[in-house]
């Protein structure tokens, strides 16, 4: 099943040909503060995206272990990239549905935000 996504504005769209079909949710403060809340993300190989519109993307070196992409027009935060991998991580809510996936796991628990409570749906990892 080719999945497809895109930012807000549509100057970012694309196509994923083979796509994790779990979850994955990081608590971290990066995550925290890049995307709003936690960040959602399922994962695909590098080979395995095509982009149909990118004049809007933009990569920020977040950390010297991983770059985050997102729209430069609207501000979507779409990817998050370990340097040197061969794979994206990609944002869970810019897929359109149905995506069939299904929650995998909670990372850096012990950094969540004191606001909201993380859900049951998947093993907690603290850090």
């Amino acid at each position: 099943m080719t999945h497809r996504g895109r930012c807000e504005c549509g100057a970012v769209a694309f196509e994923v040909a083979k796509l994790r079909d779990t979850v994955t949710f990081c608590h971290c403060s990066q995550c925290r503060r890049t995307s709003g809340h936690y960040w959602a993300a399922t994962r695909a190989d590098v080979a395995d995206v095509t982009f149909t519109a990118d004049a809007g993307l933009t990569w920020y070196q977040s950390s010297t272990e991983a770059r985050r992409g997102f729209c430069q027009t609207c501000g979507s935060s779409l990817f998050y990239q370990p340097i040197g991998a061969n794979h994206l991580g990609i944002a869970a809510g810019c897929l359109d549905l149905p995506t069939g996936m299904t929650p995998a796991r909670h990372i850096f628990t012990a950094d969540a935000g004191d606001y909201y409570t993380i859900p049951d749906d998947a093993p907690h990892i603290p850090d």
